[in-house]
């Protein structure tokens, strides 16, 4: 039933990376936490092994979605050669501060940011044509690369729930800051399960057939899933209008931020 679930999960990321350029953590950190709690896995590394599960995960799901939306001219590489650097340190940094959290402030952390997501993008704070900014320099690109590498390393997300906002907000059109996040979410998975391999080499309480804080079963089951479903999504969203894609997400991560609330209350 555990790798039923995870199957299952797997293939609806994999339609949401596609769809939203999220990579697909933000559904699966909750369900690997749900599915290791059932397993009587040690609540100390819990938030730690889902969270670098998912990283590990998103390698994968990410190259699925950026081929589909290459595909389609859609990716801007002049945007991701330019963040990937600072992506890159700020994963590395946020995979070390998480292994020194605990697992429930790791999951009260996990949920507030959600929230705070969801209520940025269903304000529909996406600049138009009109007022579209200019994209910040090298080093602004760094530091928000940084910022965006750190906030995913601890949630163990894509970047795509901070990625497609800050993208928008430059008056980058939705559908080219989806496929695009798509592109800057490789990065951030490999970057970011080196770390919690790294940190979690030695810690106590690991499930079974784990390598650090990437726990193998588990990740086979969604990758296999996720890989496939990913194009399936990307497809879609080059269907869908930009205010579509923004209600879409918005409401996406609302649900799964009252999922995970609901079960750090019970």
């Amino acid at each position: 039933m555990d790798i039923l679930t995870l199957v299952l999960m797997g293939g609806v990321a994999g339609m949401m990376a596609g769809l939203l350029g999220i990579g697909g953590g933000a559904l699966i950190v909750p369900v690997l936490v749900i599915v290791f709690e059932g397993q009587g896995v040690n609540p100390e590394v819990i938030m730690h092994s889902a969270l670098g599960t998912s990283l590990a995960t998103i390698v994968f799901t990410a190259i699925s979605s950026i081929a589909a939306h290459h595909r389609r001219g859609a990716v801007d590489w002049a945007i991701f050669r330019r963040i990937a650097p600072g992506i890159v340190v700020g994963t590395l940094l946020g995979s070390a501060v998480a292994d020194a959290l605990s697992s429930r402030v790791l999951q009260i952390m996990f949920v507030v940011f959600m929230f705070a997501v969801a209520a940025q993008m269903s304000r529909g704070t996406m600049a138009t044509a009109a007022h579209a900014r200019q994209l910040p320099g090298r080093v602004g690109m760094s530091i928000a690369g940084g910022i965006i590498g750190i906030a995913s390393a601890l949630f163990g997300i894509g970047g795509g729930s901070m990625s497609v906002p800050f993208m928008t907000w430059y008056g980058v059109a939705a559908k080219r800051a989806v496929a695009t996040s798509a592109g800057i979410g490789l990065p951030i998975a490999v970057s970011g399960a080196v770390g919690y391999i790294a940190t979690g080499w030695n810690a106590p309480g690991l499930p079974p057939y784990s390598v650090g804080y990437v726990v193998l079963p588990a990740f086979t089951g969604i990758v296999v899933a996720s890989a496939l479903a990913a194009p399936f999504g990307a497809r879609l969203a080059h269907r869908l209008s930009d205010a579509t894609l923004r209600r879409i997400f918005a409401v996406f991560v609302a649900l799964l931020s009252l999922r995970m609330l609901w079960g750090l209350l019970k």
